[in-house]
């Protein structure tokens, strides 16, 4: 399996988890029940990144540099942590609602991006065999945290 393959099928999964959020929280009465989705969903965001940024991001840097890529990814990632990290620290309920949803939104956007850019561009430069490699490794990373 070609890592951009393996990453894809994560990002189906994230699309399935953004939509029960979206249909969750506004029926969510309390700042707890807000906060700990918010705390699945940054914590699956977090997983998924670290495996994203060292099995496509780092092979392609130098040419996502060229591209102006890595900075807007960074920021996208910035934005997003700072929407879940306001979640964490409000006292009011709409506003928890309203950042949890907005990081909804921006990951969505983030998906979009790496998916319509990013996992395109490492299938244009970088071989085959390395795509196959760096899934590999994926599988590997995975079972470790699996056990």
């Amino acid at each position: 399996m070609k890592i951009t393959e393996a990453l894809l099928a994560e990002h189906v999964v994230f699309h399935n988890l953004f939509d029960y959020i979206e249909r969750a929280a506004p029926r969510l009465r309390t700042l707890a029940e807000l906060r700990a989705l918010a705390g699945l969903l940054e914590a699956l965001l977090e997983a998924h990144g670290k495996m994203e940024d060292t099995l496509v991001m780092e092979p392609l840097e130098q040419h996502l540099d060229q591209l102006g890529q890595n900075e807007a990814v960074a920021a996208e990632h910035a934005e997003i942590d700072s929407q879940l990290a306001q979640v964490r620290t409000t006292r009011d309920l709409k506003k928890a609602r309203a950042m949890l949803h907005g990081a909804v939104v921006l990951s969505r956007q983030h998906f979009d991006r790496e998916e319509r850019v990013i996992f395109p561009l490492a299938e244009k430069w970088l071989k085959s065999k390395t795509l196959q490699t760096l899934g590999t490794e994926w599988i590997a990373k995975r079972k470790q945290v699996l056990g």
